[in-house]
């Protein structure tokens, strides 16, 4: 059989040095009829190994038989059923070969995302211990995010899965991306809602977050996870690759390393999907998606009481002090993230950094000292100070008695 380079070397004699066939022939030693076969022959000559007999090749009607009236039995029943006598290998590799015939085939369709369509939600909880103060660790959640088209990453670490902190995390992601995503696509979760049988069923809370941001959202049905499923491969690349080796000071150190990690490493790396990276496509990316309202979503938990005398709110299970002056009065408290202001009337009476761990008490020492000044001003009134009794006009008690003492 005529060597490739043979071959190619007939073809450059033939055609760059127009060599006639003859002595073309005479001068590599083959016959003038394979220099003209290679002539005319616009591809490489390329050898076929002569198919063997196998001793499976009798019995492929028998099992061609059986496997169109039963696609899925298995190769050993087969070899039962034809009276197979020799090793099993070589006829579970034959039944393989042919079953894909006889099962009709399955396909999935390729997702294919538009810029600015959707992304995708989800929460993940790092196996690491997070301080959250008073030699106190905990397991805290990270609200994550993927968009669909440029495969941009997002995340934010959260106190607890309550609504108001799961639409709070939500929103820091959104305001990192600077855009809104056309649609969100999230499992069923207690901030978000829940998917009833194909029904959409949204919490009042998360209903008014993506009403104010203008986009839509989707919940999956029950054990899908093909429907996050880029963004579940993406978990897993954040446990190999960003947790190894770190350590957390508190939450915000977290975040800080967790999103500029993902500004430099996990966003500008040529993603396996893709093979382009993520931050190459993010300006397309964002162009199409909508923009953030000039007014953000109210993202807060609120709640409203009388102040008591011990002049304490609780939220969770842990108490903040109140300037005492706001005592008697209505009080509105608004718990974010990392804080929990209180006002009366429009006036701040108080500001406490949010506690992580539980059953603590936080007293500002600004409200000790009001309180304590205040005890010692009524125990101890000033001589001069104003009565704060209204002195009744005795004239009238007169009028209604007859002046009778």
């Amino acid at each position: 059989m005529l060597s490739v380079e043979d071959w190619a070397e007939i073809r450059r004699l033939a055609l760059a040095e127009k060599m006639g066939t003859r002595t073309i022939a005479r001068q590599l030693g083959v016959s003038r009829n394979t220099v003209r076969s290679a002539i005319r022959s616009k591809t490489p000559p390329a050898y076929e190994r002569t198919k063997k007999l196998s001793a499976v090749d009798e019995f492929e009607p028998q099992i061609r038989a059986l496997l169109k009236d039963c696609p899925t039995m298995p190769a050993t029943v087969i070899a039962e059923r034809i009276g197979w006598s020799r090793g099993i290998t070589i006829l579970k590799e034959r039944v393989a070969e042919l079953r894909p015939l006889y099962i009709e085939p399955k396909p999935y369709q390729r997702t294919d995302y538009q810029p600015g369509e959707l992304a995708q939600w989800d929460l993940w909880q790092p196996p690491v211990d997070i301080p959250v103060g008073f030699e106190a660790v905990q397991r805290l959640w990270v609200i994550t995010g993927l968009s669909g088209y440029s495969r941009t990453s997002m995340g934010h670490m959260i106190p607890t899965r309550e609504t108001h902190d799961v639409l709070a995390g939500h929103l820091e992601c959104l305001k990192d991306l600077g855009a809104v995503p056309r649609q969100g696509i999230y499992d069923s979760e207690g901030a978000i809602g829940r998917n009833r049988a194909g029904k959409q069923e949204f919490t009042q809370a998360f209903s008014m977050f993506k009403g104010t941001l203008g986009m839509s959202a989707y919940i999956l049905r029950g054990s899908f996870p093909e429907g996050k499923g880029a963004l579940e491969r993406t978990h897993d690349y954040f446990e190999r690759s960003f947790l190894p080796g770190r350590r957390f000071k508190d939450p915000t150190d977290f975040n800080f390393q967790f999103k500029s990690w993902l500004r430099v490493t996990a966003n500008h790396r040529v993603h396996a999907t893709l093979h382009c990276r993520p931050d190459a496509r993010l300006a397309e990316d964002k162009a199409a998606m909508l923009k953030l309202p000039p007014i953000l979503p109210d993202v807060r938990f609120h709640h409203s009481l009388v102040l008591g005398r011990d002049h304490y709110v609780r939220y969770g299970t842990c108490d903040y002090s109140v300037h005492p002056k706001a005592i008697g009065r209505r009080v509105q408290i608004a718990v974010d993230l990392e804080s929990v202001v209180v006002t009366c009337r429009g006036e701040q009476v108080a500001n406490h950094r949010r506690s992580l761990v539980a059953h603590r008490t936080i007293t500002d020492p600004v409200h000790g000292r009001a309180r304590r000044l205040m005890k010692q001003t009524q125990q101890n009134p000033q001589p001069d100070a104003p009565q704060l009794v209204e002195e009744p006009d005795l004239s009238v008690y007169d009028a209604l008695t007859g002046g009778l003492s």
